[in-house]
């Protein structure tokens, strides 16, 4: 029996500052290894910790711009004074390929891609609760009231946009965010309305041939 094509699955995790979903996606590719993290290019400053190429692209302002005019991003957004983007380079490929491609990205971009791919699957990652997004914020130590207000205010918006994703997940504990991700992952890979074509038709083909197995057999 042909078995059915493997393309992979364009996953987009989005989520308000502070609730977690770089941790949570961490812990998805431990155990997911069929999924690969398309890396974002950004125009903010790099925090400790971080690293260039691993968490993001850090690029200058202009080195962004410059990039956007030469059409090398699948979407782009600017986000607390900073672009956030999405580089095309590889995506396709690795879908092809049959590997899940995760995007961590802000909502002004996974909404723009909402409008371009199809069956693209939308996580939204929520914090267990406002006190825990304060605190989280808080403890980072990167930032000043200011920003943190500002950031606040940017999540409101975003929360009210959790209608636009198909699944929400509360990220109370990373390790059970990360296997409701996962489970998520592998459920949408079940869907009948993404089932290929060539699948079903050869499940048809298969079908046809034993029925005329059986009729030549009861001549």
């Amino acid at each position: 029996m042909k078995t059915m094509k493997n393309k992979g699955q364009l996953i987009v995790i989005s989520g308000p500052s502070g609730c977690g979903k770089d941790t949570v996606v961490k812990e998805v590719l431990k155990t997911n290894k069929k999924a690969w993290l398309s890396i974002s290019c950004t125009s903010r400053k790099i925090r400790p910790g971080d690293v260039d190429g691993k968490d993001y692209y850090f690029l200058t302002k202009e080195e962004f711009e410059d990039k956007i005019k030469r059409g090398e991003f699948l979407e782009y957004a600017k986000y607390s004074d900073n672009y956030y983007g999405t580089p095309k380079d590889a995506i396709e490929e690795k879908l092809n390929q049959g590997i899940d491609v995760i995007l961590v990205i802000e909502i002004q971009g996974a909404l723009k891609i909402k409008e371009q791919l199809k069956n693209t699957l939308f996580i939204f990652i929520l914090p267990p609760s406002i006190k825990e997004l304060k605190k989280r914020l808080e403890n980072r130590n990167t930032e000043t009231k200011e920003a943190i207000t500002k950031r606040f205010q940017i999540a409101y918006k975003e929360i009210n946009t959790v209608n636009k994703y198909n699944y929400v997940v509360i990220n109370d504990i990373v390790e059970d965010a990360a296997k409701k991700v996962n489970s998520i992952i592998i459920s949408e890979k079940c869907r009948v309305d993404l089932m290929d074509d060539e699948f079903i038709n050869s499940l048809e083909e298969e079908i046809h041939e034993v029925l005329l197995e059986y009729d030549s057999t009861n001549k």
